[in-house]
């Protein structure tokens, strides 16, 4: 599906403060998979996610979705394949807008950017019956500025809005860091549902060691911008919480 392979990311280079923050990388990630990312701060795993998505550019190595090399490709025309929602339920919506504007905008990702005509009844109810299998009774409320809606809430309707046309990849920057945990359970929650019932590629970072056990397929962790462990499979359902506490001892 998508393979970075030998990915350096040096910022700085060659300065007093060089930083190298991610240091050959290879990673391949099959379809359908969840792949989970851990590790301290400072290892290299926002940069990492950056430069899949097209907002960092790598100093070297070679990124490929499928038979097409994206390495130098920017942001807006990998958008059409790879979906992202940050940590900050802020980042993934225009407050200023209502609920199913911010929709139409998700709809349009994978077109030509051009303007496009209004709402229609049928996206309307498209995006109502989307809105109502959350059972938070938002589908009644699709004229409200999205900004106006607590983060939880946000965030779940930022993930729909991410599935609203089916990405090849879908990027969770620590979509839980910035709730609480009642609206976290539910996020992730909802992004293994999505995962499953569409068949997506995920990719997620977290500091939460409770979710990284409990969801995903795969686990990698990485340390000093390399990646030290990857473990997937059956041993990745063996492994308890204990075990990835002591990791990071």
């Amino acid at each position: 599906m998508i393979r970075l392979t030998h990915i350096t990311k040096i910022f700085g280079k060659g300065g007093n403060n060089e930083i190298r923050a991610v240091q050959d990388v290879s990673l391949e990630l099959g379809r359908h998979t969840f792949t989970i990312i851990v590790g301290a701060n400072g290892s290299g795993k926002s940069t990492l996610l950056n430069i899949i998505s097209g907002t960092e550019i790598p100093t070297s190595g070679n990124i490929y979705l499928g038979n097409q090399e994206i390495t130098s490709l920017p942001e807006y025309r990998r958008s059409k394949w790879i979906a992202r929602v940050f940590q900050n339920p802020v980042n993934g919506v225009a407050g200023g807008l209502t609920i199913l504007e911010n929709f139409r905008l998700a709809a349009l990702r994978t077109s030509n950017k051009n303007l496009s005509p209004g709402i229609s009844r049928s996206f309307q109810s498209e995006v109502r019956n989307r809105i109502a299998e959350l059972g938070m009774g938002m589908e009644n409320k699709l004229n409200q500025p999205i900004g106006t809606l607590s983060g939880g809430q946000r965030q779940a309707l930022t993930l729909l809005m991410a599935t609203m046309v089916k990405p090849e990849i879908l990027l969770l920057d620590e979509p839980t860091a910035a709730l609480d945990p009642k609206s976290a359970a539910m996020v992730m929650t909802l992004a293994d549902k999505l995962t499953r019932d569409h068949q997506l590629t995920t990719l997620m970072i977290t500091h939460s060691l409770k979710d990284a056990q409990q969801y995903g397929d795969r686990i990698i962790q990485m340390a000093e911008g390399r990646i030290i462990r990857d473990i997937e499979g059956d041993k990745k359902k063996a492994l308890s919480l204990n075990d990835l506490y002591e990791w990071f001892e």
